[in-house]
């Protein structure tokens, strides 16, 4: 098969992974070498300082051993299929950095022949990459699960980033779902991973020369409707990710429906608010302090649609609030809807020099839509109505759902 085919069916195979994204890796290029991972230079994905960045995303091969039955890649599906060599990839990717068509590579696979065969194919493409093109660009690797760690772990030299992708939310779903994979085999190598990018920090610490080891950490995915979980219990399993397997970031992709299987539920689109809604929750829990328990619960299992989860969370806590701008703590100001840690480190500073007004605020920059109806300011409460549950969901709810295109040409006169 040419290699522009090739290249069609794989880069196309891939399109249903969405843990793919920038590094946070500062490989730094080499003398001769190539590319560059460091801050400038990484996709359609997004850096840290907010740029918009373009990788090759491919699978290695859409072979696979396994039946999965949300997978569109799975063995019983009639598509077409192919593999890569190593120096297929390798070249490929040289080539189009050099045709600055990307800035890096994100390489995954479906499990060909067995696993540890697979992740063998990915190492000496990275190998290739890294020692015989000397290219020093951005590489995201994925882990195949159930290979042997050390394969595992010498790709874990040479890329930016891994995943180990769960897929399904819990032990269950994977035997309904997933058979012929086991959730050892998947959390084992994110344990491992894990504990390998702590060492490799702490390594680095003390020795300028210290090896990388996946310096820009690990990821992984978890389909959002494939299966009858709870937002809460998707929640509580990225928690515990985030405190045991020192992860860098949990990506919810919402089920797409590829396939006619019984065991899948009936959907007619996407469940993407769902999503949403998720990717919502995760931020609070990585960069606002708060705790899946606290967002929801076994009786309050999963996310209005209409209302953000630090919204939900505050009107459901109605006893918190309204918090005076002048004496709250950090904590509670970031707890404040509409009030995240760049503004609450502005008021934090700006109010030891003098007690803020709602003006000060305004003049500062920050966006009261929703926050005035959560705050007082030098004693006064600003939002003009009562804090009441009802009231203040009508008000705070996302109406973007009802809302309609515009009919360019319509049949009544305009008056």
């Amino acid at each position: 098969m040419e290699l522009g085919n090739k290249l069609e069916i794989l880069t196309e195979a891939a399109k249903y992974d969405a843990s793919c994204s920038s590094s946070g890796s500062n490989r730094k290029n080499t003398g001769g070498g190539i590319g560059n991972s460091a801050r400038g230079g990484i996709c359609h994905s997004w850096s840290d300082d907010g740029r918009c960045i373009s990788l090759l995303k491919i699978l290695f091969t859409n072979y696979c051993i396994y039946d999965c039955a949300y997978c569109i890649n799975r063995s019983s599906n009639d598509l077409p299929r192919s593999t890569f060599t190593p120096q297929e990839v390798a070249k490929l990717t040289i080539n189009f950095y050099k045709r600055n068509y990307i800035e890096g590579l994100f390489l995954s696979s479906a499990i060909h022949k067995n696993p540890d065969y697979t992740m063998e194919q990915i190492l000496k493409t990275v190998q290739l990459l890294r020692e015989k093109y000397n290219y020093n660009g951005y590489i995201h690797l994925k882990a195949i699960p159930g290979a042997d760690y050390e394969l595992i772990k010498k790709a874990g030299e040479y890329a930016d980033r891994m995943s180990v992708n769960i897929e399904l939310p819990s032990r269950s779903s994977l035997n309904d779902l997933a058979p012929q994979k086991k959730p050892e085999d998947i959390l084992r190598p994110m344990k491992k991973i894990g504990e390998g990018v702590k060492e490799n920090k702490l390594a680095k610490k003390k020795y300028n020369n210290a090896p990388n080891f996946v310096p820009g950490g690990q990821s992984t995915q978890l389909i959002v409707g494939a299966s009858p979980e709870t937002d809460y219990q998707i929640l509580k399993l990225s928690e515990g990710l985030y405190n045991k397997f020192n992860l860098k970031r949990v990506y919810y992709s919402a089920f797409i429906p590829i396939g006619d299987d019984k065991k899948l539920p009936t959907v007619n689109q996407p469940p993407l608010v769902r999503e949403h809604r998720l990717y919502q929750a995760d931020w609070l829990l990585r960069f606002y302090n708060f705790e899946a328990d606290e967002l929801l619960d076994e009786n309050h299992s999963n996310f209005n649609v209409e209302l953000d989860p630090k919204a939900d969370w505050a009107i459901h806590h109605l006893e918190k609030f309204p918090v005076e701008i002048n004496e709250a703590s950090y904590n509670k100001l970031l707890r404040v809807p509409g009030i995240g840690p760049k503004s609450a480190g502005r008021i934090y500073k700006s109010r030891k020099r003098n007690k803020l007004s709602y003006y000060d605020l305004i003049k500062m920059g920050i966006v009261l839509k929703r926050a005035r109806y959560f705050i007082t300011c030098k004693g006064k409460y600003f939002a003009g109505i009562p804090m009441k549950k009802e009231i203040l969901k009508q008000r705070l709810a996302d109406k973007s759902k009802n809302w309609n295109q515009l009919a360019l040409f319509s049949n009544e006169e305009v008056k």
